[in-house]
């Protein structure tokens, strides 16, 4: 009966949801009408004349982009107990995380906002349901590894981390099969909350397993440590993976490894400031970009974001290919917001993205402006089909070697190395270039030479997190640097 209700729902919200999919359009000039509309007579509101405000080109002229260091003065009355800041009453809560050149930031989220997050995650797995028809995992245990739920409070206002939060939103029906135990949840430490989750799960029928990739792999690698056998063989039922926060394609070839047989996965795209996409249909490229929870989405090209004339554009603007900053306006207040991420299109009819890298995560210390979708392109074609496997990596540039021309240096975690490091280097150098070909031009021109791959011992990158006090959770290695601050902390637990 469990099954059979988890189809018919499913395809009932597959159903309500080809209305958004095939109407994107309308659907985001009544996100934006909705939001401009409920949000006049708050202070921010007051501020920028939205009772003015008729079209999106008013709304270009009248707020501008920000960052979070733009909106911080508004966020900071919100914290002081202040009301009708940036949307009508108090927020519901803070999602506390970390910010590059924000230090802490604490991201507003309303009573409207809260279950756009819940529901798009629901939306998600009934989107799978919807098109493989598996519902087998619902009847097993299901786990997200994530942060402590434990909240703490400022005027009155409960603020944690975005996982910590959503915890407590897991509908009822589920509650029973959810691991880990609250217990267990609750640990702040991240290894002994991993240690104790293998104890509590290794007993369990697991057979839906979600979070970020690396954290997930240091589960996965703890239970081969106290079993002797790969996680397929543990959880014999376990069939569904979800991830998001990373791309999941430098971990593909060891969490194959892990696992030990091949399973389904679906990607999701969530952030504190918004659920943004999911992965609609399994084994496609691409994500399905959400326009039914409360968020009118805006673009400006990255390779002109800092131009003085940036030019704003809504979704009905967009082209495939290009690479995008990503701005949003939202039902918890946030307005001409940059949310940090870049995105470009592969699809406008359903509107689908593929998320390119961060806005501030980019090398250019020689004008090449590499992302982070080329470093991961390039590592894909050349691991793929091979024994080589990849834990973690990070690049950065080296401007001041001790001997020879300037170059990209590659710190990677191997679990597999290749047999010859010199000739996978080359490899990798030249799948670089053609992923851009500005660097082409620097090795071409003789500016740089090929890079270098550091091997990094094992466990490195684990212990250089711990050392900067963000091991597990939400926490995530960049993929690149413009300095060479995680190359140094790296090398440092890397004697």
């Amino acid at each position: 009966m469990r099954n059979l209700a988890a189809k018919i729902f499913a395809k009932y919200i597959n159903y309500r949801n080809r209305k958004w999919i095939l109407n994107p359009i309308d659907s985001q000039k009544k996100t934006f009408n909705s939001l401009i509309n409920k949000a006049k007579g708050t202070l921010f509101g007051i501020d920028h004349e939205f009772s003015k405000i008729n079209s999106y080109d008013d709304f270009r002229k009248k707020v501008p982009v920000r960052d979070y260091e733009g909106l911080k003065p508004y966020v900071e009355k919100m914290l002081d107990g202040k009301t009708n800041i940036l949307w009508p009453g108090s927020p519901l809560y803070f999602s506390k995380t970390s910010g590059t050149t924000s230090g802490i930031k604490y991201i507003p989220i309303s009573k409207e906002s809260m279950p756009t997050h819940i529901n798009t995650a629901r939306d998600a797995i009934l989107s799978y349901i919807h098109y493989t028809g598996n519902v087998n995992f619902i009847n097993g245990k299901q786990i997200f590894l994530q942060g402590s739920p434990i909240l703490q409070k400022k005027k009155n206002i409960e603020y944690g981390r975005l996982s910590g939060i959503t915890a407590h939103y897991v509908p009822k029906y589920l509650q029973k099969n959810r691991m880990p135990s609250w217990e267990t949840n609750c640990i702040e430490d991240w290894e002994k909350k991993v240690d104790k989750i293998v104890d509590e799960t290794l007993k369990e029928n697991m057979t839906l397993i979600g979070g970020i990739p690396p954290w997930v792999q240091m589960y996965f690698e703890k239970i081969i440590e106290k079993k002797g056998k790969n996680v397929g063989e543990v959880f014999k039922d376990f069939s569904l993976f979800i991830y998001g926060g990373v791309n999941f394609e430098p971990y593909r070839n060891v969490f194959k490894s892990l696992i030990g047989k091949k399973i389904d996965t679906i990607e999701f795209f969530p952030a504190s400031e918004g659920f943004f996409a999911y992965q609609d249909v399994p084994n496609e490229e691409g994500l399905l970009l959400v326009l039914n929870n409360g968020i009118f989405y805006e673009f400006i090209e990255s390779s002109k974001f800092y131009d003085e004339n940036q030019e704003r554009i809504s979704l009905g603007n967009v082209e495939i290919g290009i690479n995008y900053v990503l701005i949003i306006s939202s039902s918890a207040g946030l307005w001409g917001y940059n949310v940090g991420d870049t995105i470009k299109f592969i699809s406008i009819s359903p509107y689908k993205i593929l998320v390119t890298g961060r806005l501030k995560q980019f090398i250019s210390a020689f004008g090449e402006h590499v992302i982070g979708k080329e470093v991961e392109s390039a590592l894909k074609k050349v691991t793929i089909n091979t024994s080589i496997k990849i834990v973690e990596f990070t690049v950065a540039p080296q401007t001041a070697p001790l001997d020879g021309l300037p170059c990209h240096e590659w710190f990677i975690e191997f679990q597999t190395l290749p047999d010859n490091i010199e000739k996978f280097s080359l490899e990798l150098d030249q799948e670089l270039q053609k992923q851009n070909l500005y660097y082409q031009d620097l090795i071409k021109g003789k500016i740089l030479r090929t890079l270098v791959v550091i091997c990094i011992k094992k466990k490195g990158f684990q212990n250089y997190m711990r050392s900067i006090g963000k091991l597990g959770g939400q926490n995530k290695v960049p993929r690149l640097s413009n300095d060479r601050i995680i190359a140094e902390g790296l090398m440092l637990n890397n004697k």
